[in-house]
């Protein structure tokens, strides 16, 4: 869905989430405060969430994205995992997208499993920012 088929009354609301053991989380409250000042509501987990607790928190608030940040190496285990999780509860459009250190071939095997994006460091906000616009499918 595009940003002009959204609703815009309605501010598109993201939980911004950092699974697993990973305690570094700069980047994504970096990204939280873009989001916000662009528009968006953000919810933002906290550290060292669990993927049911990412996917109990994402259908509580009825968010629209998922922006998951890993940067440990667990992200062929933990993305996949909250993909498999919202989809076992009927929840199916969610965008999900993946952040932090990510080998390209890794990305390949996520864009299959449902999770887009799959930015690495350094990437402007802006494009994420517009990734999110052109990707919801709420």
């Amino acid at each position: 869905m595009s940003k002009s088929t959204h609703d815009r009354r309605k501010p598109i609301r993201v939980l911004v989430s950092k699974l697993g053991l990973d305690g570094h989380d700069r980047g994504a409250l970096v990204l939280c405060r873009a989001l916000r000042d662009s528009g968006m509501e953000v919810i933002y987990s906290g550290l060292f969430c669990t993927p049911e607790q990412v996917a109990k928190i994402a259908i509580d608030e009825d968010v629209d994205v998922i922006a998951m940040s890993l940067l440990n190496g667990a992200h062929l285990t933990l993305f996949p995992r909250v993909a498999n999780l919202l989809q076992e509860r009927g929840v199916n459009d969610v965008l999900l997208i993946g952040g932090g250190v990510i080998p390209g071939n890794d990305k390949k095997i996520l864009e299959q499993k449902g999770v887009r994006g799959n930015f690495g460091p350094g990437t402007p906000l802006d494009v994420i920012i517009e990734f999110i616009h052109n990707n919801l499918k709420k």
